[in-house]
């Protein structure tokens, strides 16, 4: 039986503006984890590694790096401290690139690129607008997936400007943050469901459809 390896890199907003939603991010890819061990019993064919970047003005951190899912654990506060300001091209280049270069020579892989923020790009040093979007166009033309998941600013803007074009917006708020989680965690069965099914495009959307969660909308 072929073994097709899923890597899920998720990329996470350290800046202090997460900071009123810190419990709920956390409890948020706890969960995620879970769906994607319980993805990994359903479809035995697959095995899943996650790689967590989280990013702010005092740096870019790799807290998981390739870890198989079968062997990782939760996280916890005091792993994840929301503060300063927000270097999104940095974070995204820097881990993407690495990626990249780590399963190069990997057969029957798939890569899901999950980036997470509440604001947008405001200290970079080392990536720029420019940079990004040839990076994420160059590993889509590979067949990478790419979705990201914003909130307080024009997050489809933003996602397409830098050849995203599966989003997701959300307000910062506790129950509002728990849905997209799971509607996040629900997408990642639908996509190990395509792989099952050698479906191998990128979906006109990752999600259902479009998202948009505020607290207008009952959660």
């Amino acid at each position: 039986m072929t073994t097709d390896k899923i890597y899920n890199l998720i990329i996470l907003d350290e800046s202090g503006s997460m900071s009123s939603i810190k419990n709920e991010t956390i409890s948020g890819f706890n969960e995620v984890v879970q769906t994607i061990k319980g993805i990994e019993k359903k479809f035995p064919e697959q095995q899943h590694f996650i790689s967590l970047v989280t990013f702010n003005g005092l740096g870019i951190n790799t807290l998981l790096d390739k870890v198989s899912v079968t062997n990782l654990k939760q996280i916890y506060p005091s792993t994840y401290n929301p503060y300063s300001s927000t270097p999104l091209y940095d974070a995204i280049g820097l881990s993407v690139l690495k990626l990249k270069i780590d399963v190069a020579a990997i057969e029957n892989v798939h890569v899901l690129v999950t980036i997470l923020t509440d604001g947008e790009e405001n200290s970079s040093k080392e990536f720029n607008h420019t940079h990004i979007n040839s990076i994420i166009k160059g590993q889509k033309d590979l067949g990478w997936t790419f979705t990201y998941i914003g909130a307080n600013h024009d997050v489809e803007k933003v996602a397409h400007s830098i050849s995203i074009t599966n989003t997701m917006v959300f307000e910062p708020d506790a129950a509002i943050l728990r849905h997209v989680f799971e509607e996040e965690s629900n997408a990642r069965i639908r996509y190990s469901e395509r792989i099952r099914n050698h479906v191998n495009e990128e979906p006109a959307t990752f999600y259902t459809k479009s998202e948009d969660f505020n607290s207008d909308k009952q959660v």
